[in-house]
């Protein structure tokens, strides 16, 4: 554990005046009176927080610096919250808020155990905000808080802990390495064409709209596929569950007060948890699902909707270096295809930051450097190709 010195107070501070940014806007963003209740609740969480790094720098002889504007990783989820809506970015503010954790984990101080008791807080209101029904999400009780943290709640049962994971839709997480996959193969295959026959445009251009299309297709067609036969068996597992249900309701529910007791409560309190739920069949077989199964049967994904979203997304990256050749060819327009795609790439990298913590600059740097890697090696190959057939 290393401990709390001057610099570390400081980055404490940035760190929570940026939470502070994110949820005084998430909670005039959101409409629900509910959701931006709760966000200004935590906003008030990481105000106290600051003032406890604030009076650290004080105790330690140094100013208290004025407030910075947030960091980039903040105002853009900020801003896809504007666009999308705060539900849209559920998945980022939590993996914000599990990197913060990640980041207190390995410091020393009375202050950070009253911090992370916070934290811990905000997780269980995310989960309420996200998962449990209208009736239960403002439970506010110690028994009821209790019954969130060892019971997850119908609806929340079965689910992990979600601060590093995206949703188990991924649409934002689909959408960027979408658009990556459409650059990257695209700008490679033109400029591997473009290698081999850079003064006839029209072939650069029909083979990029051709890998365009291609690609699209083929990344349509392989989501529609997989996300078809994932939800065929999961709907089996589905009837297979309400089967037994019907068939052996006793044996169901002696199953599910064992699930109970194994997370904390009494025999007597599982038994009964597990009675009431089986007193409506409906509450029962969805709970069973979400138990045993482990899944959620309002979330089974759309094969449309996955198969639309990644001929899209694979599209939009796709375009991207085939553009410049609509307007002649040479080298000048191959520069300009690359220049575009290398921007373009920078931009997806960035994207890629919101979702895994690091650093804008260097996850744009290294999208940059793979997608040029691979146009760089197909450029030379189709080079040494066209030179060979000429």
């Amino acid at each position: 554990m290393t401990p709390i010195d001057l610099a570390q107070s400081l980055e404490n501070l940035k760190l929570e005046r940026d939470a502070i940014v994110l949820y005084d806007a998430l909670a005039t963003i959101d409409k629900d009176t509910h959701r931006a209740s709760a966000f200004r609740t935590i906003a008030g969480n990481e105000r106290r927080h600051a003032e406890i790094w604030a009076a650290r720098l004080r105790e330690l002889g140094a100013e208290v610096p004025a407030p910075a504007r947030a960091r980039f990783r903040v105002r853009a989820i900020i801003w896809l919250a504007r666009l999308l809506g705060t539900r849209a970015v559920s998945d980022l503010v939590q993996a914000l808020e599990g990197d913060e954790e990640d980041i207190y984990q390995g410091q020393a101080s009375p202050e950070v155990e009253a911090i992370a008791a916070d934290e811990r807080e905000h997780a269980e209101i995310w989960k309420r905000l996200g998962d449990a029904p209208a009736g239960l999400a403002t439970a506010s009780t110690p028994e009821a808080v209790r019954t969130v943290q060892k019971n997850r709640l119908p609806g929340v049962v079965g689910r992990d802990e979600r601060w590093h994971q995206a949703s188990r839709s991924g649409t934002l997480r689909a959408v960027i390495f979408g658009v990556s996959d459409g650059l990257v193969s695209n700008t490679s295959l033109v400029m591997g064409v473009a290698g081999a026959a850079s003064g006839e445009p029209r072939f650069i251009l029909l083979a990029g709209v051709a890998g365009l299309l291609a690609g699209s297709f083929s990344m349509a067609a392989g989501e529609y596929i997989s996300m078809q036969s994932q939800r065929e068996l999961y709907e089996r597992q589905i009837a297979l569950e309400r089967a037994e249900l019907e068939m052996m309701p006793a044996e169901e529910e002696a199953e599910l007060a064992a699930v109970y007791q194994a997370k904390g409560f009494t025999e007597s309190e599982a038994r009964t948890i597990a009675h009431r739920l089986f007193a409506d069949p409906d509450s029962a077989l969805d709970t069973l699902i979400r138990e045993e199964l482990g899944l959620d049967p309002d979330e089974l994904g759309s094969p449309w909707g996955a198969a639309g979203g990644s001929f899209v997304a694979f599209a939009i990256g796709a375009v991207v270096p085939v553009v410049p050749f609509l307007f002649g060819g040479g080298l000048t327009i191959v520069a300009i295809s690359i220049g575009l795609s290398l921007v373009a790439m920078f931009g997806v990298g960035v994207g890629v930051s919101l979702l895994t913590g690091r650093s804008a600059l260097f996850s744009g740097a290294r999208q940059v450097a793979i997608g040029a890697a691979a146009a760089g090696v197909t450029f030379l190959v189709g080079r040494l190709i066209g030179v060979s057939v000429s």
